[in-house]
């Protein structure tokens, strides 16, 4: 039996997003989600993926209070989610930092929105500047940062308002391999201390597999859940030993497996 199919076992964690009966269509007819239904863990990494255009950021933005769908409903800890809220903050793909204001400022920004007193704030940024590696660059502005360091940017003003949630619509497609791959590394790291809920989309099946607990696969639009594979990933081992090691190469061959039948 391969790995695919050997995971597809619920986990027994403590549930803390439910999504029931989801279904999206945009004005225009088109249908970006139907029937979809799934458990997310607390405190774990789940990640999403699937063709292109399967819904996987439709389905994180529902998740997230962005939009409404069209049927169904989302439940977080059992109450219906209904817009955005502070039990979640989103990581987006474009950065999505304010250009005219330094780092230290787009990481308070979430901070002030909620009322904290500045030199609290201002303590609080400080502290994830440095927890994601930007230590000294307080006063630099976007157009100063590589792509890779705006990122990291806009993880540390997601970390900072203490959200339960993490949201990331596929953080890392910005940036080159090699940073790719740190940030991976560095995230993980970083999220070990946290202990969040992540939800993570991406179209990278490396990727899924290196980073999640457990990875949904969506089918092609409309999109519905086609998989769910728990990942068994020895993560004492270091970052090279994982992406050699035998079961993480097997999922990876296994999703790849089921995705290259939509093609």
């Amino acid at each position: 039996m391969n790995q695919v199919a050997k995971n597809m076992t619920e986990t027994k964690q403590d549930t803390i997003v439910e999504v029931d009966g989801i279904a999206m269509r945009y004005e225009g007819g088109v249908q970006a989600l139907k029937g979809v239904d799934l458990k997310i863990p607390s405190g774990e990494l789940t990640s999403f993926l699937g063709p292109s255009g399967c819904g996987k950021t439709t389905l994180l933005k529902i998740i997230a209070g962005l939009l409404t769908p069209t049927e169904g409903e989302v439940r977080i800890r059992g109450k219906k989610v209904t817009g955005p809220g502070p039990d979640r903050a989103f990581v987006f793909q474009d950065f999505a930092l304010m250009p005219w204001a330094t780092v230290q400022r787009n990481v308070e920004f979430g901070l002030e929105l909620r009322g904290m007193p500045k030199d609290q704030r201002g303590e609080k940024a400080v502290k994830y500047i440095a927890e994601v590696g930007l230590a000294g660059f307080e006063k630099s502005y976007p157009h100063e940062l590589s792509g890779g360091m705006r990122q990291r940017v806009g993880l540390a003003r997601a970390l900072a308002v203490d959200a339960d949630i993490l949201m990331m619509d596929e953080p890392f497609a910005s940036v080159d391999e090699q940073t790719r791959r740190k940030f991976q590394e560095d995230m993980l790291d970083l999220l070990s201390k946290e202990k969040k809920t992540v939800i993570f989309v991406t179209h990278s099946i490396e990727e899924a597999v290196y980073v999640s607990d457990q990875v949904v696969l969506l089918s092609p639009r409309p999109g519905q859940v086609q998989r769910i594979i728990r990942t068994e990933i020895d993560r004492s081992k270091s970052p090279d030993e994982i992406r050699r090691d035998k079961n993480y190469l097997d999922y990876v061959d296994d999703i790849w497996a089921v995705l290259r039948t939509y093609l």
